[in-house]
């Protein structure tokens, strides 16, 4: 993850921690409670603030309020998050149906397959032919996606969605697709992550046990 990617991150976290805190009343935060909240240094969340020119007060701290606003505009969130599925099978449909979206203003506007059984216009969130894809992109100015597809497809819908004004595609298909200048792809390899989490745990009770034989 480049240097820009881990920013971005961090502030779409400092934004989410002071929606809870804001939730529960608070007017200001410091940066030394969203250091802690998210596991940072206080000097590197008045960096990341720095370079944004998000100011706020030594002893007073950030409105809380005036900062929220302010990343949302960084962030792109005071505009209308649509997002597309294209690939409707089970993780496909998971997506499809993951109530967490609306909480953080994402909508799901539509789902894209070539399979005549799942093709459901008339659906709360249409499921509708690829063929249709690029028209419906253009025709409601989609810049995210999240792709489902088995692998053999994947690079091919990339290269398809790479022609319209898709600017980022999630990618959830089995084979890691790369970015470009213009057009951001964050791979998400379920069986890698879980794969990863039994190495880690795997390391940590070796390294346990090798300090217990000393």
């Amino acid at each position: 993850m480049n240097s820009n990617q881990e920013v971005i991150r961090r502030l779409s976290r400092y934004r989410n921690v002071m929606r809870k805190m804001k939730a529960l009343g608070l007017v200001k935060v410091f940066s030394d409670n969203l250091a802690d909240a998210i596991g940072v240094s206080p000097s590197l969340v008045r960096k990341d603030f720095s370079m944004f020119n998000l100011t706020g007060n030594k002893r007073g701290g950030y409105r809380i309020d005036e900062l929220v606003t302010k990343l949302n505009v960084l962030l792109g969130k005071d505009r209308k998050q649509k997002i597309i599925i294209v690939g409707c099978g089970k993780l496909g449909q998971a997506l499809m149906n993951h109530n967490g979206f609306p909480r953080v203003g994402i909508r799901v506007v539509a789902a894209f397959d070539s399979d005549p059984e799942v093709l459901d216009p008339e659906a709360p969130i249409p499921i509708l032919h690829v063929k249709t894809i690029r028209d419906f992109i253009e025709e409601n100015q989609i810049r995210v996606a999240a792709l489902t597809v088995p692998e053999p497809a994947a690079q091919g819908m990339i290269d398809t969605l790479k022609k319209t004004c898709v600017k980022g595609v999630i990618n959830f298909a089995p084979v890691s697709l790369k970015s470009s200048d213009d057009f951001l792809v964050h791979n998400m390899n379920i069986e890698q992550e879980i794969e990863n989490l039994f190495y880690n745990i795997h390391f940590a009770e070796t390294s346990l046990a090798k300090t217990g034989e000393k």
